[in-house]
């Protein structure tokens, strides 16, 4: 078996001290295999939201019913990343991924087999545990397989499936709702699972941390509730009022949950978050950049399907189209290694910096230049997608980086979480802002556009509405393009300072 193991006196020394050894293999085999399984569950966290009025029709499905069938996956997941990266480490990271697979399998079987809202909503839940197990091992995989100089163009690709699965998720739908019922969305991640299964069992090496550290339970418990209840406050938010009972006590329960965990990490000499990693500067300018990045990209990206459908007219199958560019520059990007060279050659806090400040361009040019139609928004989309391929993965590899191998489980379940935490607080605050402007403009607005546009009498109220709506998205994606610009120079400012305190 191959091993890919450090011994315990590797373990505080950085990245450039560690000894030089031969990357696996087979790893770029293996590294087509895990972008696989981490395509299945990307494509899972969109492909649901074409099928709503399906499940309305044919489930009789009330709204709250819905929101479940959505939230159930998200929440489990993002609230399950440390502790599935911790359980990684600690017991196997090949295990974890055949655990992932076959979890994911049994709750998509369950899902498209379903006939009641309640067994939907639970197998969405367990389809979300294996989720995380799956997201956190395939980067810390990667971590294990290639060699220091060979992981920024793999963690590349690795990134580039991300993008693949943000953009076909809805085309996939979109094709499966054309042809078969609403089950086939899920049934057809049963192959790709099996498959997966059988090449992870053949190809891929066991690593785990060299020592048996005695299971962190009670901080498992601890960082799923608190990150759960952060996730479902942060969903709430713009549905039940920032200020409500429901989203300030959540809120409140999240603070507290997380306190104690932090707590009680720095207490015990086996924690399962390391509260040291804080005190490297390269990790935590990698973190506080990336908490910037994806909030302002995860709000400007879920307002540009509106932006493309409510502003450009599109239906809902043409938007998904139409978003494809964005995904297609960073996969022939990264892909190519075209921005790996770009950003070795520059370094990595000139590669965030510049990636970020492209990326912001291209949200400023969506949200500007809708006179020319399409043309503004293709523009956008192919900037947000070279920034994305340059800067992205350079992020993703700074903090995997500043961790010891033996806890590259725990590096990418900090590396998802914050992309989910990021994402959702991004989709909340960037649609409040455009709900506030939007409502400034129309003060009878009601609640929404289709609301406004039904109590409009006449052809010009509507059309002052439809552009009293494109100014509120202006707004929320300059919004969104300012988080970005400013995540990119904070992170490449940190870690340029980390880099000068390493050289000295």
């Amino acid at each position: 078996m191959y091993s890919m193991t450090t011994s315990p006196n590797e373990q505080a020394a950085p990245p450039q001290a560690t000894p030089k050894a031969p990357g696996h293999s087979k790893r770029w085999l293996i590294l087509g295999v895990i972008c696989l399984a981490q395509l299945t569950v990307l494509l899972d966290n969109t492909v649901l939201n074409v099928a709503i009025p399906s499940l309305t029709r044919e489930m009789n499905a009330a709204t709250s019913d819905i929101q479940w069938m959505i939230n159930a996956y998200s929440l489990v997941q993002s609230g399950l990343l440390l502790t599935a990266g911790s359980a990684a480490d600690r017991y196997g990271r090949k295990k974890m991924l055949i655990a992932g697979l076959a979890l994911f399998g049994a709750g998509s079987l369950v899902a498209g087999l379903a006939d009641s809202s309640g067994q939907l909503i639970a197998a969405r839940a367990g389809m979300g545990v294996g989720g995380a197990l799956l997201l956190t091992t395939t980067l810390a995989v990667v971590m294990q397989i290639f060699t220091p100089e060979e992981q920024p163009r793999a963690i590349g690709i690795w990134s580039a499936v991300n993008a693949l699965g943000f953009a076909t998720g809805p085309l996939v739908g979109g094709f499966m709702l054309n042809h078969f019922w609403w089950g086939a969305i899920f049934l057809i991640n049963l192959p790709v699972a099996a498959l997966g299964l059988i090449a992870v069992v053949a190809l891929v090496p066991e690593s785990k941390a060299p020592r048996g550290d005695r299971p962190d339970l009670l901080g498992a418990l601890l960082s799923t509730i608190g990150m759960a209840a952060l996730v479902y406050a942060i969903i709430s938010g713009p549905e039940h009022g920032w200020t409500s009972t429901r989203v300030l006590g959540t809120a409140a329960v999240a603070v507290v949950v997380l306190g104690v965990f932090a707590y009680w990490e720095s207490r015990i000499p086996y924690p399962m978050l390391d509260l040291h990693f804080f005190t490297n500067r390269r990790f935590t300018g990698a973190v506080a950049g990336a908490v910037l990045i994806t909030f302002g990209m995860g709000g400007a990206l879920f307002l540009l399907t509106q932006h493309l459908q409510f502003v450009l007219g599109y239906g809902p199958l043409e938007a998904g189209l139409r978003t494809a560019p964005l995904a297609l520059t960073v996969v022939a990007l990264n892909f190519s290694g075209l921005a790996a060279k770009a950003a070795a050659r520059l370094g990595a806090p000139p590669a965030i910096a510049l990636g970020m400040a492209v990326m912001a361009a291209g949200l400023v040019s969506i949200a500007t230049l809708t006179e020319h139609g399409y043309a503004g928004t293709l523009l956008g989309l192919v900037l947000i997608g070279a920034g994305t391929a340059v800067g992205t993965p350079v992020m993703a590899h700074a903090i995997m980086s500043s961790i010891p191998p033996e806890k590259a489980g725990v590096g990418a379940g900090i590396n998802g979480t914050l992309a989910e935490f990021g994402n959702g607080l991004g989709v909340a605050v960037l649609g409040a802002v455009l709900n506030a402007r939007f409502a400034a403009l129309i003060p009878v607005a009601a609640s929404s556009l289709p609301a406004a546009l039904a109590a409009a009498d006449s052809a010009q109220e509507r059309a002052r509405v439809t552009e009293a709506f494109a100014s509120g998205l202006e707004s929320s994606q300059l919004v969104g393009a300012a988080a970005v610009l400013l995540g990119g120079l904070v992170a490449a400012l940190l870690l340029r300072r980390a880099e000068r305190g390493e050289g000295a």
